[in-house]
């Protein structure tokens, strides 16, 4: 989509000018044509994407979406609708944000350039499937859509932080108790030994760590925040990135869960971006990205040509190997019916369901782990520690 500098001439001849956005010159005319005006002389300019003020979560999409959805659907204009959220945004951030989106649509630009020209405030899937709504005129429907897919997708990160919340708390509370045995317990115990040549080779070894924390704690504290920002760092490297969204997917038993979480979104995503009119491809395209995998992505581009030369995509996708094969059976039964798009929504409530108890599963398998590794750690203290209790059990008798 193009921004177009025109001067043009009204029906009474004055003359007159302006921006419009088109996606070409025949366009630019079409659309002057349709307000009354003829287009005397067009330049093209760059336009500038604007800095995202906020960026919109699923939570504030969902509801976003919802109450565009039922005004139109009231009868209520788009730029009303867009006007009466404005009025009722209390956030100074999301406010601007929508004054100018506001500010657009009154101008005449569509909604969906409207929300792209705010930078990466709103998702692409959300701006396409807009798209997709203006051009049928759907807009109420999509939004409805775009509504109920947002809503089931912050109810699954809800799930998933609360379900990780437990296994955070044990890891938090694994670190203090292991720094509190050896800056405040371990310490105490190294006096108990007479000479200290008879310290055990694995007491002295904590022991010495244990001293170590105690007078360079801060060099400890720089090396943390150190490994922090350098696996962050590192994880965006796209080998690194590729390697381990790939690693993610492998992992026996928990790859396949996570796989089937990966199957439940894009399901939901298939469905509606389906049945709102838009290409088989471009459904696909958006729908993989929606996923945030470096491993599904490049899978995904073959997926993509395979389809573009005629191939089914039941057929592509599981060549990947990436969703199980009752997934990819269902959708060969769509291809055949005719009704893809029914059945990838009836599939995603399925999948729904199998994500949930993905989810838990991940957990209980966390839960244990971590246990065990916390048990470990302590063991390994009690152990350093038993030879100096021995001994000044020895000393006192």
């Amino acid at each position: 989509m193009a921004i177009f500098k025109y001067t043009a001439t009204d029906l009474s001849g004055k003359t007159v000018h302006g921006k419009e956005s088109a996606e070409d010159r025949v366009a630019l005319v079409q659309k002057l044509k349709d307000k009354g005006l003829f287009c005397t002389s067009y330049t093209e300019e760059q336009e500038k994407q604007r800095d995202a003020k906020v960026k919109f979560k699923t939570k504030d999409l969902a509801f976003f979406s919802r109450q565009i959805s039922t005004m139109l659907t009231s009868g209520i204009s788009l730029v009303k609708a867009l006007s009466i959220l404005l009025s009722q945004q209390e956030d100074k951030k999301k406010k601007a944000l929508l004054s100018e989106i506001y500010d657009d649509v009154q101008r005449g630009r569509s909604f969906s350039e409207a929300l792209q020209a705010q930078g990466n405030a709103f998702p692409n899937l959300f701006i396409s499937m807009v798209a997709a709504g203006e051009s049928s005129g759907n807009l109420d429907l999509i939004m409805n859509r775009l509504s109920s897919h947002y809503d089931k997708e912050n109810k699954t990160n809800n799930k998933i932080k609360s379900a990780m919340s437990y296994p955070i708390i044990l890891g938090i509370i694994m670190v203090v108790i292991v720094i509190a045995l050896f800056v405040f317990v371990m310490p105490r115990f190294a006096d108990m030994f007479a000479d200290p040549d008879e310290i055990p080779g694995f007491t002295k070894l904590l022991l010495d760590i244990s001293a170590s924390m105690v007078t360079y704690w801060y060099i400890y504290l720089i090396a943390v925040i150190g490994i922090v920002i350098a696996i962050k760092t590192i994880k965006k490297i796209p080998a690194v990135r590729f390697w381990w969204d790939k690693t993610k997917c492998r992992i026996p038993k928990a790859g396949k869960l996570i796989c089937t979480i990966y199957t439940s979104r894009f399901a939901h995503t298939m469905s509606n971006l389906f049945s709102s009119g838009m290409g088989m491809v471009e459904c696909i395209q958006k729908s993989e990205q929606t996923l945030s995998n470096a491993y599904i992505s490049k899978e995904f581009e073959t997926v993509v040509e395979n389809v573009k030369q005629g191939e089914a995509l039941s057929t592509a996708i599981a060549r990947t190997g990436i969703f199980d094969g009752v997934f990819t059976s269902v959708i060969l039964v769509g291809e055949e019916s005719g009704t893809l798009d029914e059945i990838l929504e009836k599939t995603a409530d399925y999948y729904d369901d199998e994500s949930d108890t993905a989810i838990n599963k991940l957990t209980s398998m966390l839960q244990p782990l971590m246990i065990l590794v916390m048990g470990v750690l302590v063991c390994a203290i009690l152990l350093a520690i038993y030879p100096a209790m021995y001994q000044a059990m020895g000393n006192i008798s």
